[in-house]
């Protein structure tokens, strides 16, 4: 690995860091994220861009490498996308992924299934040492079931029911496997629309 292949990943989530290196290695072959050992920001941004922002600028800062940094969420449109940037904490400050989830098919539960739609979105981030910045926003459509099917350590995951699948062959994100999880999520198709950007920075690196 040369200073030319390097960014940070800022987050302290491994399972997020792998996703991103199998990510990385589809679409910008030679590029690898490596582990991020600083500060947490407070995440006090009113959006999925903003957060990002917050957390890759804290990284560039701490590690004066590239940062790259994504706030990702799920948004149900009969509840005017929440949870949205309020995903983790839907049912309170302890962060609980489970409860999370259960309280939200509590409150969709009289909801008819043609109305259950929803989509994962990721913001993200990516901040040099130079202090420029770029974000890329995408999304990953489906709608969601009634109970929880698989478990791939997100429980939204498990009632998380992409769109595009084969009349009655639908699943759960969770009971698919991890490379077919990364290479279809929200995370990966903000990185695709993050490429140029990143493929731009060997270039930019003479002048830090």
């Amino acid at each position: 690995m040369t200073e030319h292949d390097r960014f940070v990943l800022a987050t302290h989530n491994a399972t997020k860091v792998a996703e991103y290196r199998y990510i990385a290695g589809l679409v910008l072959p030679g590029w690898t994220p490596v582990a991020y050992d600083g500060p947490e920001p407070v995440e006090d941004g009113l959006g999925f861009r903003d957060n990002a922002l917050i957390k890759a600028r804290v990284a560039a800062a701490h590690s004066g490498l590239p940062a790259l940094a994504d706030d990702s969420g799920l948004c149900v449109d009969v509840l005017g996308g929440a949870p949205g940037v309020f995903s983790a904490y839907w049912a309170g400050h302890r962060k609980d992924p489970v409860a999370n989830r259960n309280l939200l098919l509590d409150q969709l539960s009289d909801v008819a299934d043609p109305y259950r739609t929803a989509r994962f979105t990721s913001a993200l981030a990516l901040v040099t040492p130079d202090g420029a910045e770029h974000v890329a926003e995408d999304h990953w459509s489906g709608r969601l079931s009634r109970g929880p099917a698989g478990d791939d350590g997100y429980p939204y995951d498990s009632i998380f029911v992409p769109d595009g699948q084969r009349p009655g062959h639908e699943t759960t994100v969770a009971e698919w496997g991890a490379e077919e999880r990364y290479r279809n999520s929200h995370r990966a198709r903000a990185f695709t629309a993050l490429v140029p950007a990143l493929e731009a920075l060997t270039d930019l690196r003479t002048n830090w």
